[in-house]
């Protein structure tokens, strides 16, 4: 347009020259306002060039409607462009005058440069270059002449070439458009399917190292995270193990979803508390471990002590007071993130066995019993083999402690380094190692000696206790084991006493057949430390049982306390309207003694009676107990 305006003031110029000024000027104001007029509306803006990628369908299709009506409207500005340049056959009498050779150059210019110019869309050339040039033509076809006529005819085919020229131009540029759009939508898509897997790695990658429950790292994520932490230099970290108290009772009663709604306050609870830095996983079930820095934050005293208070502030969906939590830590600098793993759950240990919301950091103390546990659960299958473990048995006294009324076989383990393991210890290290059915099956073979001892010394009434614990209960088959053995060397059942826990009665179906086939073939089930833990009179009669012992806890101090004697008294009519011997344990003073004898208690056991002894001084004491040996 800027073009059209310079010559359309130079072809005024020229017919001023020619003595149509007037003309000239009336002619290049009105080319002047359809200049202006089609300026106007190409700066004017239009509202579906605003329409955004991805818009709705109606709006889409809105703004391609607002598109088509600009484009008619420039069409139609061209137009009538075209028509003034038309009139320029006004300017040189019909294109006969002398200046017709600059009109024919200027339209034929104007017309060549609007269609290099509209490559876009041809209506707009097109409707530009029809009526000047057709004007064109039919002047020099009406002025007349072969020189003319075929001037004519050029021109007619100059518009048809222009025409096909913009048509071509076109489709050109519509193909090099949907061609660039194409290219642009796919780098779009690839950028986008790029993001979007760029996207589901990271969450893939979240997911792998997250808890999907509670927002927090999981144990996998949180060993990375530890790791490069446990080996940067500097400062020694602080490793705490958590466990929930009570949370399977919440679980037991409140249901699986209020359960999980505990775990992900909790995760929320430990989060508020610790520093910013620190690391927090849930290792699964109830169990979180924490990583920080204490030289940053709160000393590992101050932190355990707040994490406790914030895990037992009130709940909304149970009663206050049913959860809590225990806490192991273990401050070092120097082992591997699995040394302090162990070493904090050691600690975690300790602190659960002293009771809900407490916390202890792991020390020498506790790096003693760690390793006594590492190299017994090493150690025992060399001493089972190689006959390191002894059983030694304790006797239980009738008619007030005045006879032998049973033996009662404990093991005993000597080790080299740690000397005297706690049988519990033992049992846990065999279960540990697998050796659980090995150690059994030792005790058996060596409470099976004694019996067949007994028996030989004519003392036939004197019954033989072995313990089996909740886990040799559960997982091995007891009463095979035993009955099998017993019938190979001819024992009669009624000679054994299978010893369990009440801890056992947590787990009634898992027991209870092999209890009825032990109790059916003969063998005696006796209640240990019945009083303090979990029987009923249903569990009782569920077990088995034929015999309960009073737990050394109610024993102990008896004579002093009002207290304890009426709950041993208790347990002492329990047996007798139940039909159960009562065994009292942990007699280790004589008036403790007396007391018992006052209350009418038939069997007794204690250090002041008879401490654990090797078999053979045992077996002694026992035969000592015959008739004959009056």
């Amino acid at each position: 347009m800027p073009v059209n305006a310079i010559l359309g003031a130079t072809s005024a110029f020229v017919a001023a020259q020619a003595g149509h000024a007037a003309a000239g000027l009336a002619w290049f104001a009105v080319s002047s306002v359809v200049n202006l007029t089609r300026f106007g509306l190409c700066r004017a803006p239009c509202a579906g060039l605003a329409v955004p990628e991805g818009a709705p369908p109606e709006q889409a299709r809105a703004g391609a409607r607002a598109i088509d009506r600009h484009l008619r409207l420039a069409t139609l500005t061209a137009f009538l462009s075209g028509l003034v340049w038309s009139l320029v056959a006004l300017l040189c009498d019909g294109y006969t005058a002398p200046q017709t050779l600059f009109y024919l150059v200027v339209v034929c210019g104007i017309t060549a440069g609007a269609v290099t110019h509209g490559m876009a869309f041809a209506a707009i050339p097109a409707s530009f270059i029809t009526p000047p040039l057709l004007t064109v033509a039919f002047c020099l076809a009406h002025a007349g002449g072969i020189d003319r006529i075929g001037l004519a005819f050029t021109v007619l085919l100059y518009l048809a070439a222009l025409l096909r020229s913009a048509v071509e131009t076109e489709r050109g540029f519509r193909r090099t458009s949907r061609l660039k759009n194409e290219a642009t939508a796919l780098a779009r898509a690839r950028q986008e399917a790029h993001a979007a897997a760029s996207a589901l790695a990271d969450e893939m990658r979240r997911r792998a190292t997250h808890d999907a429950l509670t927002g927090l790292m999981n144990r996998a994520g949180f060993a990375q995270g530890a790791e490069a932490r446990i080996l940067r230099p500097g400062p020694a970290p602080c490793l705490m193990l958590l466990d929930l108290d009570g949370f399977k009772s919440v679980n037991d009663v409140y249901g699986h979803s209020t359960g999980d709604r505990v775990l992900i306050e909790v995760a929320r609870r430990l989060r508020r508390t610790l520093p910013a830095e620190a690391l927090a996983a849930r290792f699964g079930g109830d169990e979180f471990a924490i990583l920080y820095d204490p030289a940053a934050g709160p000393s590992p005293a101050d932190l355990a002590a707040a994490l406790i208070g914030a895990v037992v502030e009130p709940f909304e969906s149970f009663d206050t007071g049913r959860l809590g939590i225990s806490i192991g830590l273990c401050h070092a600098h120097g082992p591997s993130l699995t040394e302090m793993l162990t070493c904090a759950d050691e600690a975690l240990y300790a602190a659960k066995a002293a009771g809900r919301n407490r916390f202890r950091i792991f020390d020498e103390g506790l790096r003693g019993r760690l390793e006594m546990r590492r190299d017994s659960e090493r150690d025992l299958s060399h001493a089972l083999a190689e006959n390191g473990l002894a059983v030694w048995f304790q006797p239980i006294f009738g008619e007030g402690g005045r006879r032998v009324a049973g033996l009662e076989a404990l093991v005993r383990w000597n080790h080299p380094v740690h000397g005297w393991i706690p049988p519990g210890e033992i049992v846990a290290a065999a279960a540990r190692a697998g050796l659980t059915e090995s150690l059994l099956r030792f005790i058996l073979e060596q409470v099976c000696g004694a019996m067949q001892a007994l028996r030989a010394g004519g003392v036939p009434d004197i019954r033989v206790a072995m313990n089996v614990s909740p886990r040799e209960m559960a997982q091995i088959p007891v009463d095979e084991i035993v009955l099998d053995r017993l019938r190979a060397l001819g024992l009669g059942p009624a000679l054994l006493e299978i010893e369990i826990t009440e801890e056992t009665a947590l787990d009634i179906e898992a027991v209870q057949g092999k209890l009825l086939a032990l109790s059916r073939a003969g063998i005696r089930v006796a209640l240990d430390d019945f009083g303090i833990g979990y029987s009923s009179l249903a569990s009782l009669r569920q077990l088995r049982a034929g015999r309960v012992k009073i737990d050394r806890s109610l024993v102990t101090g008896l004579s002093d306390s009002d207290d304890k004697r009426g709950l041993v008294q208790a347990v002492l009519g329990l047996g007798r309207a139940l039909g159960l011997e009562v065994v009292a344990e942990g007699v280790e003073t004589a008036e403790d003694l007396a007391t018992l004898r006052t209350l009418g208690c038939p069997f007794v056991q204690g250090y002041h009676l008879g401490r654990p002894v090797p078999a053979e001084q045992a077996l002694r004491q026992a035969l000592a107990c015959r008739p004959d040996a009056a």
